[in-house]
């Protein structure tokens, strides 16, 4: 389960926007595929000057953020994306991404024929094939399939079992049928962006409801209120499972101590740090690292 270790490819491409003033542009480099499905690494480097785009895709598709903050807008509202979540497509039906709130971002898509999609959707017992909204946050659910699929970026035979699973789990919980969600309007998803970018730069520091709920210039309870309805988490959850995310990429990368690790992502004392992993990832950060 080690992880790539080479420059952010995100960064990189940044970079090489800001050196050379081109426009933003979104580039994919197929990793793996096989009969009905493939594995596309997506780099985006639009930003709040770059116009929002249409897309519309022939496949259905899950695709977990790695990196960046951006919305999109579908038959199902206005939403936003950050770091864990995951992005579904329905085939055939159009979506239109933004920057307004930030520059750049990274997707790893898993994309599926509606045949192939409409088996994983039937094996797993759903009525309908499609999604019944275009996101969903980080979740325990798939959490560990989350960081199979990272660390199987620099090994492609691998990505195939991870697609199907992450396609099955992405089915359970966010398939159709479910009520229309709470809505949240433009305004509210820049003042929660912002407090995103703050909690993900600053994953090991301590943070309260009102000094998040001052950043996003809030009332406590209206945060609160408008911050599950924007990523569909809390904020504790939202950050406890970004500094375990890191922690689990730390513990495949290298021979930091564990201790050492759980401290520096933001977590007080040892047992907590391994009570938590464990229940999120179903090994401790000894057997977990033993496993990469």
């Amino acid at each position: 389960m080690a992880l790539d270790c080479s420059p952010d490819p995100l960064l990189v491409a940044l970079g090489h926007k800001a050196r050379c003033g081109h426009v933003g542009t979104v580039r994919g480099k197929t990793l793996a595929e096989g009969e009905g499905w493939r594995a596309v690494d997506y780099i985006c480097t639009c930003g709040p000057a770059d116009t929002a785009f249409e897309e519309r895709h022939p496949m259905t598709s899950v695709s977990l953020v790695l990196a960046g903050i951006f919305a999109c807008r579908s038959r199902h509202g206005l939403s936003l994306l950050a770091p864990g979540s995951l992005f579904l497509g329905t085939a055939g039906e159009p979506y239109e991404c933004s920057h307004a709130h930030g520059e750049g971002d990274r997707c790893l898509s898993f994309q599926f024929a509606p045949e192939l999609f409409e088996s994983i959707a039937e094996d797993v017992g759903a009525r309908r094939t499609g999604f019944g909204r275009d996101n969903l946050p980080p979740l325990r659910a798939f959490a560990s399939l989350a960081m199979q699929a990272l660390a199987a970026i620099g090994r492609p035979p691998e990505l195939e079992e991870v697609a199907h699973g992450l396609a099955a789990a992405a089915v359970r919980v966010g398939g159709e049928g479910r009520g229309r969600e709470p809505s949240a309007s433009a305004r509210h998803h820049r003042r929660i962006a912002e407090v995103l970018r703050h909690l993900a730069g600053h994953i090991g520091e301590g943070h309260t409801v009102a000094g998040l709920a001052r950043l996003a210039a809030m009332s406590p309870y209206h945060f609160l209120r408008t911050f599950k309805i924007v990523t569909g988490t809390t904020p504790h959850q939202w950050l406890l499972r970004a500094r375990l995310r890191a922690a689990a990429q730390r513990l495949a990368a290298g021979g930091e101590r564990i201790t050492d690790i759980a401290l520096e992502v933001g977590f007080e004392d040892l047992s907590n740090f391994v009570r938590s992993f464990r229940a999120e990832f179903g090994l401790s950060p000894r057997a977990y690292r033993a496993a990469a």
